[in-house]
């Protein structure tokens, strides 16, 4: 079962919980009403507004699963979240690669998930997500925000949905040493991806160049294969390319 330990306030809940890794239970999760500084992927920044959402981390260790297959955590951390929105809603949510959670065309989840490898094994992973839950106005820059209350109208229970997502996290990753259930995990994570429809829609890659492609396939590192337009394949990291939606790329 998650042991939750509430921080009044913290610049990052993976920052905080990185530095007591070594000495908390696997299960921990730290959650706060006012992160200042929430790190995205590849040093994004996260605003929240103080009080109105969800900022926290989670503390798995040992999880079964080698470094080389470490995106299913990702995946498990992803889908997590989409169950638990959809039970809170009714509403389809989808994960923009790598796990971005997105209600439409709009982003209501970030994660960042950290590993700390001890060779071929996984000492332990800091899964860490922002979820925008009662917020009804953002200020940053962000090109396409929403949030729970702006989706249903109406406030939503913090501490509900912070332990409904941990127990479904929890549940996901302990199923990771069983293939089939690797396998299932893997299928509802590209059942759910965003654009995975067979479909050519513009991306970016880092370069600039803009092209039209459909989702091939995921490794299970995180690579994402695109079929191109001419017919090619191509595989991408992290951050080496990226959706363009109404003409913005995110």
């Amino acid at each position: 079962m998650p042991h939750y330990i509430k921080v009044s306030q913290t610049a990052s809940t993976n920052t905080y919980l990185s530095r007591l890794a070594a000495t908390l239970p696997g299960g921990t999760v730290i959650y706060t009403p006012s992160q200042t500084a929430g790190r995205g992927q590849k040093g994004n920044s996260w605003e929240s507004e103080d009080g109105k959402n969800l900022t926290f981390s989670m503390l798995i260790k040992r999880p079964p699963v080698k470094a080389r297959d470490q995106f299913y955590l990702s995946e498990a951390a992803a889908l997590a979240v989409v169950e638990a929105l959809a039970h809170e809603t009714g509403d389809t949510f989808t994960v923009k690669w790598p796990n971005d959670v997105y209600w439409q065309d709009k982003k209501i989840c970030g994660m960042l998930l950290e590993n700390s490898l001890a060779g071929s094994d996984i000492a332990h992973c800091i899964v860490g997500i922002g979820i925008n839950v009662n917020q009804e106005r953002f200020l940053s820059d962000a090109p396409n925000p929403v949030s729970l209350t702006l989706i249903t109208g109406r406030e939503h229970d913090l501490m509900a949905l912070l332990k409904r997502v941990c127990a479904r996290i929890e549940q996901l990753v302990n199923g990771l040493n069983d293939d089939n259930a690797r396998a299932d995990l893997h299928q509802r994570y590209m059942a759910a991806l965003y654009r995975n429809d067979g479909q050519q829609h513009p991306f970016e890659d880092a370069a600039g160049h803009r092209f039209m492609a459909r989702i091939d396939r995921i490794a299970p590192d995180g690579t994402l294969t695109l079929l191109h337009e001419d017919g090619t394949r191509h595989d991408y990291l992290f951050k080496e390319v990226r959706h363009i939606i109404n003409e913005v790329v995110l």
